[in-house]
């Protein structure tokens, strides 16, 4: 596969194309550093074969702390050695990202004003930035040189410019954010090249890297598809060795790394064309949401980019790259591009991980899950959701005879809501292969008869329908929306549905979509799908939810549903003013809290996943690992 070959870059060579992209992990520590967590996670990466490892985005001048464990490139040294240390061996390039968010960073942390081209206030905390003085312009060029100085004394292959999303660089190259009077308004790239400048010549032969948005997605005042391939062909003959195309500005910060509502690749045509115009020495890679193996191979040979970026396939699975060379692609974890625990940049300071992997982010803390056990035992897993298969696949994969019974879908919730069903698909295929048998539809009494033939049992039974804090009515039906999606219990083919959504996840949101202007969907919030900022699809969803027109029934709280001749009436509640009022719809699905299934009644049984608390896919993949471990 072209993926896997090597790519000459500069005077470089990377083992193969495929490349781990920056990002914010919160790893680092309180003094802006990488930590061993930093080691441990680059180093699995290229052990599993990723050509270029770029290492999360350092601030080049202490104006800028974006998030509370940003890490400070003066602080970086020793990080970044230790780190080259680790990765070089398996034969990685290893990049240093330099990164300035200007606007688009907070004050919360230095407790000084953010530094941005003009005053344009941040999306989302509205705070208005101080106009970049020509002192603070020069401060910040320096900085920029300094840290790459210090970064290839460090030992790293050469450094990236961060021009892409949450950057200084690209508020100045954009009319969005750069209503300057002076030179570095006159000429908006005057800016970006002269940090490349100072770059390039900071750091000898060592590769410079760019990663430039091509498409702000403003056409009205931002960079444009159109516009990209002249910047770019601009800014590479100021001697940048390599370029990612990326997309994303201020006022689309959850375009760069969409959720699995976008298609994959969606930087194709223009990565295309910025490939057409800059020179043939300057490497082009693709972004843009590709977490496919065979995509990736399709843009290399068809022309579009000499590399592919690929950063959440790869924290999907580190041994991405090793798995296709060895021609074990269908082997791949998936990546669901849900963002439910890989995107990090939140008040809650979260550490990087993934739904499919929860070790990614943790490998200083996990143990090897797959380590043989001393005795193997005879294991049943009652339940086929994510908990029960990850548990069988990691018990099998020690050495132990497992059996897995479900008396409902195969892959439970997960299969049938939600962008998961790609993962419950490889759960059962690595099952099968490490000779687990799955028996689906096996009722309790039965199962039951099997539990003294098994030295272990792991309950993974998954959770069932909460008790509700409104009146049901007799006479009147009212759906679990779990049932819904498993096809147990079927909605009326016409008339408007009313969804009762007190959580404001994405099952419910994804349920009206599909309804679209028969759905009525209530929350007790401001917006719908209010726990959708997590992954970024807040502001998306609820465009979404528009375009399908779907009614949303804000501030609204359920009292009761009640029989009527054309199916249900729902009483609402405005939860600030307490004013009643009532909707008519031909059904009403919950879609509110749910509770764990009752205890087996089986002694030393182990638990996992939502049997124990119901909580989300990477809770049940982590427990169902721990349980297995546990035999």
């Amino acid at each position: 596969m072209r993926l896997a070959e090597s790519l000459s870059i500069g005077a470089c060579t990377a083992p193969s194309r495929m490349m781990f992209g920056p990002h914010v992990t919160n790893l680092g520590d309180d003094d802006r550093s990488f930590t061993d967590r930093h080691v441990a996670y680059y180093e699995r990466r290229a052990r599993g074969g990723c050509g270029i490892v770029v290492v999360e985005g350092a601030s080049v001048h202490a104006s800028d702390w974006p998030y509370e464990r940003a890490p400070l490139a003066d602080r970086c040294a020793d990080g970044w050695k230790r780190i080259v240390s680790a990765c070089q061996p398996h034969g990685s390039l290893v990049i240093a990202s330099l990164d300035h968010a200007g606007g688009q960073g907070s004050s919360a942390y230095s407790q000084l004003p953010l530094w941005a081209p003009s005053r344009v206030p941040e999306v989302n905390t509205r705070e208005v930035p101080k106009w970049m003085e020509e002192a603070d312009v020069a401060a910040v060029v320096d900085g920029f040189g300094r840290a790459a100085r210090s970064a290839v004394a460090s030992g790293l292959d050469g450094v990236e410019i961060n021009a892409g999303q949450h950057s200084l660089v690209r508020q100045f190259m954009s009319g969005l954010t750069n209503h300057r009077g002076d030179r570095w308004g006159a000429d908006r790239l005057e800016f970006a090249r002269d940090v490349i400048r100072v770059v390039r010549a900071s750091v000898g032969s060592a590769l410079v890297g760019l990663r430039l948005s091509c498409d702000e997605l403003a056409p009205w005042a931002g960079i444009t598809p159109e516009m990209a391939p002249g910047i770019a062909a601009d800014l590479c003959s100021l001697g940048v060795d390599y370029v990612v195309v990326v997309r994303g500005a201020i006022f689309s910060s959850e375009k760069t790394r969409p959720d699995f509502h976008e298609s994959t690749g969606f930087n194709i045509d223009v990565c295309r064309a910025v490939r057409a115009v800059v020179p043939a020495s300057t490497a082009v890679f693709l972004q843009g949401s590709v977490v496919d193996a065979g995509q990736a191979e399709w843009a290399i040979g068809d022309g579009v980019c000499d590399g592919v970026e690929m950063t959440r396939a790869q924290i999907a699975d580190a041994d991405l790259m090793a798995k296709v060379r060895r021609g074990d692609v269908d082997r791949v974890r998936p990546c669901i591009r849900c963002n439910q625990t890989c995107q990090v940049r939140d008040a809650r300071n979260p550490i990087v991980s993934c739904v499919g992997d929860p070790s990614s982010g943790h490998e200083t803390r996990d143990p090897q899950w797959d380590v043989a056990a001393s005795t193997s035992r005879r294991v049943l897993v009652v339940g086929a959701g994510p908990a029960g298969l990850e548990a069988a696949r990691v018990a099998a994969t020690r050495g132990h005879a497992v059996t897995v019974v479900e008396s409902g879908v195969v892959g439970g919730v997960a299969a049938v809501a939600g962008p998961g069903g790609p993962l419950v698909e490889w759960l059962v295929r690595e099952c099968e292969r490490a000779g687990v048998q799955i028996r689906a539809g096996v009722a309790s009494d039965e199962w039951s008869r099997l539990v003294p033939q098994h030295d272990a049992v792991i309950q993974a039974t998954g959770s069932r329908r909460g008790d509700v804090d409104y009146t049901v009515v007799d006479g009147v039906a009212v759906h679990d929306i779990a049932d819904v999606r498993r096809g147990v219990s079927a909605l009326p083919n016409s008339g408007r549905v009313a969804i009762i959504d007190p959580i404001g996840g994405p099952i419910a949101v994804a349920l009206a979509e599909q309804l679209g202007d028969r759905a009525v969907l209530i929350t007790p919030d401001n917006i719908a799908g209010n726990e959708l900022s997590r992954t970024g699809d807040l502001a998306p969803a609820n465009v979404r939810l528009a375009q399908r027109g779907v009614t949303v029934e804000k501030r609204s709280v359920v009292r009761a549903v009640e029989p009527h001749a054309d199916g249900a009436s729902v009483r609402l509640q405005d939860r600030f003013s307490g004013e009643l009022r009532t909707i008519v719809v031909a059904a009403v699905v919950d879609a509110g809290f749910r509770l764990p299934t009752e205890p087996l009644p089986v002694e030393r049984v182990l638990s996992a996943g939502d049997c124990v608390a119901p909580r989300t896919l990477y809770e049940a993949v982590l427990e169902g690992r721990r349980a297995a471990r546990a035999v």
